[in-house]
């Protein structure tokens, strides 16, 4: 069966130890004597698997905010550097709203 980090890492110390006894990689060997931190890094190495969850956004253009972020910040910058920071505010709000946007669509 092919495992995720997720699945990994959803599962006891007994399962994780069950699953590393039909291992054969030198990453497991000693699996019966590990924690579970370490039984699930060995596990993932032994299995080829990524170490970290992968997220994805959902449901909006992840693209054009990002683009829509860094024209933002191209003008806050110029804001910045200017002596009049009477609109630096309301940029400043429009980037953390698109960033806050997109990490609520991350799933």
């Amino acid at each position: 069966m092919a495992y995720t980090y997720h699945d990994l890492k959803e599962k006891t110390v007994a399962d994780l130890r069950e699953i590393a006894k039909g291992i054969e990689h030198e990453a497991v060997e000693g699996a019966t004597q590990m924690n579970k931190d370490h039984l699930l890094k060995a596990m993932c190495t032994a299995l080829g698997i990524d170490m970290h969850e992968h997220h994805h956004v959902e449901g909006i253009d992840k693209v054009a905010m990002k683009g829509k972020i860094r024209e933002l910040k191209k003008k806050r910058d110029e804001i910045l550097a200017s002596e009049d920071r009477s609109q630096l505010h309301g940029v400043l709000r429009q980037i953390h709203a698109l960033k806050r946007t997109m990490r609520r669509a991350t799933v």
